[in-house]
């Protein structure tokens, strides 16, 4: 006890720091030189690959040790326990070093040369999860810089050495994100500039465009053209629109950080119309709204699903992370309130303790989720209909709009433009099993610059901050504004988002890492070899018969959810022998007598919990969860 109590204070400098086996934390290659000059600069290639990487929520811990207790006390840093060589899978534990080097060398190995870009959603400094080993800036800044240093060693340019262009140091574009650990206390991000953001830019000068370091000063956002003027990634600082960020307050007041953010947002996106360019939007803390989990500030919700629906021509989509767990959520303009948004209402008050997403939580959420889902309009009934009203021709009353018609105009039209669509990915950080997802997307008519061509973001980035900054100053003080985005014109196409086109989501394949398997594998250090790490595929949205996507727009989001929501779901979608009935096991049917037996049980919604947890749940935990329907 006497050595744990002393620990922390022999923990003074980074190379103090411990780590799972010293033999295993090597980085790829020779350490990179980072000048001070370094930034990162658009895609510059002859060929696009029509595909990216979202990776998120890493969490490096140099203090994670090999065969450490997994307890909550232990954080496995103490103890003797199962925490494996390559993490502890399905624990609070956060990520050894040999995991984020054994990812990266598999990026290397896998990825690397078939990529465009990397979407990169933040968390990437280990928990405040042991009181004896307390976080520090240090530390913080420490992990964060380790990260970056292993794009460097995966994308970074081996011919850059004499090169003086500050805008040409990586082989791809790679975004960065803030996440709610990345500070210091975590979840607390005032209003900039701020030590923070004159830290990251400083930490992320690669990353960065340099004739947007000054906005990232000052508010913690920024965007890349990873396709030079036709495709904009923008990283949102979504701390800003946290619940649990009691340093700021929302989004409805001109003097918050959130409303400025809102404001740059909405300008850039109109320089973005006005060219005729696209946007992914990508940030750590998604706009979860359950009635148990609502992660942002209403008002900052209220704004995002508005600034989505009039900029429907322009976003492809949102990219987040933070939850851990592999999901998606819908958008619905419908519930979007312009007194929230004018600030008219009041708005229940913030919490004053951390909302982080606990595991144990995470069913109450995908089951509000799926009870969400269960109201939207279901695509096969209407599609029936319409064949229905078809083969009735002259038999329908003159004047009567059509069922299957109001079919679609509840969800927006063809398009389903009703609503937007947000996708979470699953984590590194094995609190179930490491995670990460490349995406597809249309490349047709696209091309990329066979030269450092200058592209347009010096000019956006400031103008849209001088507008904002005019905006905010000019007239009279307001203590609330809303100056509402201008929609589409009539005349405009559905967006990507919505419309099979150029630079439209096709698919994504879903890889992870079995760590029971890998870690196995592995007895001690120096008494067993180094067993093989590696990623395998999950699923692939292309050839997967159980989602059953055609493509990633929206629509087919609409109904996915609404067969997910199906408690009497259709033949095609039935999983009858997934899990025991109630009535064939007595104990139970005693101790749950409020529940009916399920003769059989949505396909959909066992594979979309099942995939949540990226498969590290046994059966018999999701049937605890999830497996019975109340009467």
């Amino acid at each position: 006890m006497i050595l744990r109590q002393l620990f922390p204070l022999l923990l003074s400098t980074p190379s103090s720091w411990c780590a799972a086996d010293p033999n295993l934390q090597r980085p790829l290659r020779g350490a990179p030189v980072i000048s001070q000059s370094d930034t990162q600069s658009p895609v510059n290639a002859k060929t696009l690959h029509g595909r990216f990487l979202h990776i998120t929520d890493l969490h490096p811990d140099r203090f994670y040790s090999f065969a450490s207790s997994t307890d909550d006390d232990d954080a496995c840093h103490w103890g003797e326990g199962s925490a494996g060589i390559f993490g502890a899978e399905k624990t609070d534990c956060d990520s050894p070093i040999t995991l984020v080097n054994a990812t990266f060398q598999w990026i290397n190995n896998n990825l690397k040369d078939s990529i465009d870009f990397v979407v990169w959603t933040g968390d990437s400094a280990r928990h405040d999860n042991d009181e004896l080993i307390p976080r520090t800036e240090e530390q913080v800044v420490d992990l964060n810089s380790l990260l970056v240093e292993k794009f460097v060693e995966v994308f970074g340019k081996d011919d850059n050495i004499n090169d003086t262009d500050p805008t040409n140091d990586f082989t791809i574009p790679i975004v960065p994100n803030f996440g709610n650990n990345d500070i210091l206390p975590h979840n607390i991000f005032t209003k900039g500039p701020n030590r923070w953001t004159k830290t990251f830019a400083h930490v992320w000068r690669k990353f960065i465009p340099e004739e947007q370091t000054h906005a990232f000063e000052r508010g913690g956002w920024f965007f890349v053209e990873v396709i030079p003027n036709q495709l904009a990634v923008f990283s949102l600082n979504t701390l800003y629109f946290f619940k649990s960020n009691v340093a700021v307050n929302g989004c409805a007041d001109e003097s918050e950080p959130g409303y400025e953010q809102f404001e740059w947002l909405r300008i850039q996106l109109q320089f973005l119309r006005q060219r005729d360019m696209k946007a992914i939007l990508m940030g750590h803390v998604p706009p979860a709204r359950t009635a148990s989990k609502q992660s942002w500030d209403e008002t900052c919700w209220q704004k995002y699903a508005l600034w989505l629906q009039q900029y429907r021509d322009i976003v492809i989509g949102g990219l987040y992370g933070h939850m851990n767990i592999d999901h998606f959520m819908l958008q619905d303009r419908e519930q979007i309130d312009m007194k929230i948004l004018a600030g008219e209402m009041q708005r229940p008050k913030k919490p004053r303790k951390s909302e982080d997403f606990f595991i144990q939580s995470s069913a109450q959420y995908l089951t509000e989720l799926r009870h969400a889902w269960s109201q939207l309009p279901d695509k096969v009934e209407a599609e029936t209909i319409k064949s229905r009203e078809a083969s009735e021709g002259s038999k329908k009353v003159m004047g009567r709009k059509s069922k299957h018609r109001k079919f679609l105009d509840s969800i927006g039209g063809e398009w389903g433009e009703r609503y937007s669509a947000t996708l979470v990915g699953a984590s590194i950080v094995p609190n179930y099993y490491p995670t990460m997802r490349v995406f597809e997307y249309n490349t047709t008519a696209l091309y990329l610059p066979t030269s450092n061509g200058r592209t347009h973001q010096e000019q956006l980035s400031s103008a849209g901050f001088d507008e904002s900054k005019k905006h905010r100053k000019s007239g009279k003080s307001k203590k609330h504004g809303l100056d509402k985005p201008k929609p589409p014109s009539r005349s405009s196409p559905p967006g990507p988002a919505y419309s099979p086109q150029t630079l439209s989501l096709l698919s994504y394949t879903q890889y992870f890492a079995n760590l029971t398997r890998i870690n196995a594998a592995f007895v001690s250090p120096g008494k067993s070899p180094i067993p093989k790490f590696n990623y395998e595929l999950e699923y692939d949205t292309r050839n997967d018969t159980i989602y059953g996507l055609s493509d990633l727009t929206v629509r087919s989001y609409i109904d996915l959810a609404a067969r997910i929501g199906k408690y009497k779901p259709g033949q095609d979608d039935l999983l009858s022998d997934a899990w025991e009935d109630v009535e064939d096991n007595p104990a139970m049917s005693k101790k749950k007598k409020h529940y009916k037996k399920r003769k059989a049980i949505n396909k959909l919604w066992y594979t979309f919990v099942n995939r949540a947890y990226v498969g590290a749940k046994d059966n018999e935990e999701l049937r605890d969860q999830f497996g019975f329907t109340e009467d």
